[in-house]
């Protein structure tokens, strides 16, 4: 019998869990309602009354759902993080971004830089540049982006630069190019968890599902999505 499991998802992991869904469907036959918001967005609207199943989001978010009742006691499990990346489009001319103090001249020298201020990844970007000491320099230049459309609108010449999680540049190639990671001293990884509905229509399908997505059989397949296990 085909059952129908609904996913929550932040979208820095939709491309790497959408490279997933096909082979699960086919392993069990059943099927994946799929939605995808950033991640303040997919708490906010969990506590509003949003239906879901299965939730992959922040882990403090996880907990915090945990608390209010969405989300099973004890069924959160890690999925992995995702790297900051700089993005490109194709064919611009090579960056350096290898060191903190490249890392700072390519972002001051950059004519615009697209990120996505109400995301984990935008706050954390607005920090850094407050740390970095050349927020003045760079926030005139920024280009706020909804939607998860952060790469797309490198890849369509709105912005020079973008900055935003390698799994969504990644996902927009060929028109977009991956400059490289943030400088270790300065990468903040990302992390997110799996979490299943207190209220799960099907407990046994959902279970399944997070068993898939945090099993070791689509590790190789996660991380060339940029999806790092923890």
């Amino acid at each position: 019998m085909t059952r129908e499991v609904r996913l929550f998802g932040a979208i820095a992991v939709r491309p790497a869990v959408l490279a997933l869904i096909s082979r699960y469907e086919t392993a069990t036959a059943h099927r994946v309602a799929l939605k995808w918001e950033l991640n303040p967005v997919v708490k906010k609207q969990i506590e509003a009354g949003e239906p879901f199943d299965l939730v992959i989001t922040n882990p403090n978010l996880v907990q915090e759902l945990t608390a209010l009742g969405k989300v099973r006691a004890g069924s959160e499990v890690a999925f992995g993080r995702i790297a900051m990346g700089v993005a490109a489009k194709v064919g611009s001319p090579p960056l350096d971004i290898g060191s903190v103090e490249a890392f700072k001249q390519t972002l001051k020298s950059a004519g615009s830089i697209a990120y996505a201020s109400d995301g984990t990844s935008g706050g954390y970007f607005s920090g850094l540049l407050e740390r970095l000491g050349i927020a003045d320099e760079v926030k005139p230049k920024l280009a706020t982006i909804s939607g998860g459309q952060t790469a797309a609108a490198v890849g369509r010449g709105e912005a020079e630069l973008g900055v935003v999680p390698v799994t969504s540049i990644l996902a927009a190639a060929p028109e977009v190019m991956l400059v490289g990671p943030f400088p270790a001293e300065l990468q903040s990884y990302i992390d997110f968890a799996i979490g299943i509905s207190a209220d799960a229509t099907d407990a046994e399908a959902t279970r399944q599902l997070s068993e898939f997505l945090t099993s070791t059989a689509v590790d190789d397949l996660l991380a060339a999505k940029g999806v790092e296990r923890c």
